[in-house]
């Protein structure tokens, strides 16, 4: 397979050599608006680079990764679906609601596969959460907690670009509850603090949230996200029934201590790319299944639009004080 990739920043260079260690990728193509940046890591990676965006798409690709800025990634992904290749884009695919309502209006009925990436479902431990919840090992479910916990908070020039706390990091929790229950959110009720950095309140952003969901079924959930976890990142979801619980996220490298004096010696977690390594390498292999035909996309367009209408209904529910129902 002939596999493009369209920047190559921290989590673009990552998926670039994922892809080059990848059986079925015979050749990979790097662009970056940073041309020298995508030259030295084609470079590095035994692959091959281009300057123009039309001959990359134009050259015979069996797929193409999007991990450029978000403010472009809309447009990168109309590009590819004009061009009918395969396309996997990091999320969000698109800045806002409407601007991501019209471009899955746009793909409709183009035929081209979009996949876009919300990695948690590649890791062992949430599918496994899914897989007894699938077979009804826990019973009926009734509590869902879903945690979380960056380490410290991104410059305060990307703050103004996230689209906040719940858009930009509690809506992979939001996407997890969804696959993991097999359930609908219908109802968001969100509270935050903004306790740290002064480039939060400027952001219009808060360090801190507690987001409460009620799922089609009337199970309930709750998430919470942070910007300032100094023990290290720190991601879990437990799911609780009237059968048994199952939990994941409690390895060996969880940034926790307990009271009863079990500590791991084992070093925490510094980040999602160590946290969550080999579901991002499960993901960029399922996406060539997917670019070559083999299997639809495990992770739709109308995912990330179900995960970006409760983050939407989380916002509105912190600015207001009131519960929202999410919009269909």
């Amino acid at each position: 397979m002939r596999i493009g990739l369209i920047g190559t920043g921290r989590i673009g260079a990552f998926h670039a050599g994922t892809l080059a260690a990848l059986p079925a990728v015979d050749r990979l193509v790097l662009h970056d608006a940073l041309e020298q940046q995508a030259r030295e890591l084609a470079g590095k990676l035994g692959a091959d680079w281009t300057g123009g965006l039309d001959g990359l798409l134009g050259s015979g690709l069996d797929g193409v990764v999007i991990a450029a800025p978000t403010a472009v990634h809309d447009t990168l992904v109309r590009a590819a679906a004009t061009a009918g290749v395969p396309v996997f884009c990091e999320k969000p695919i698109a800045v806002g609601l409407g601007a991501t309502r019209a471009l899955l209006a746009d793909l409709a009925g183009s035929g081209v596969p979009l996949q876009v990436g919300f990695q948690r479902r590649f890791d062992a431990g949430y599918t496994a959460l899914r897989e007894a919840v699938a077979a009804g090992d826990l019973g009926r479910l009734h509590t869902v907690r879903a945690c979380t916990a960056d380490p410290a908070p991104p410059p305060a020039g990307y703050l103004a670009l996230s689209g906040g706390i719940f858009r930009d990091c509690a809506v992979h929790d939001f996407d997890s509850v969804r696959w993991v229950t097999g359930r609908e959110v219908v109802e968001v009720s969100a509270t935050g603090a903004d306790r740290g950095d002064p480039a939060f309140a400027a952001a219009g952003d808060v360090d801190t949230a507690v987001t409460v969901l009620t799922l089609d079924d009337g199970t309930l959930v709750s998430c919470t996200a942070t910007r300032y976890n100094g023990a290290g990142y720190d991601v879990r979801m437990e799911v609780a029934g009237s059968r048994s619980t199952l939990a994941t996220g409690y390895d060996e490298r969880a940034p926790l201590r307990t009271t009863t004096g079990a500590v791991s010696s084992a070093a925490p977690y510094d980040g999602f790319l160590s946290r969550f390594h080999d579901a991002y390498v499960a993901e960029m292999a399922a996406f060539t299944e997917v670019a070559a035909g083999l299997r639809p996309s495990p992770c739709t367009g109308g995912d990330a639009l179900a995960a970006l209408l409760i983050a939407e209904a989380a916002d509105r529910s912190l600015r207001t004080g009131r519960p929202v129902r999410v919009e269909g």
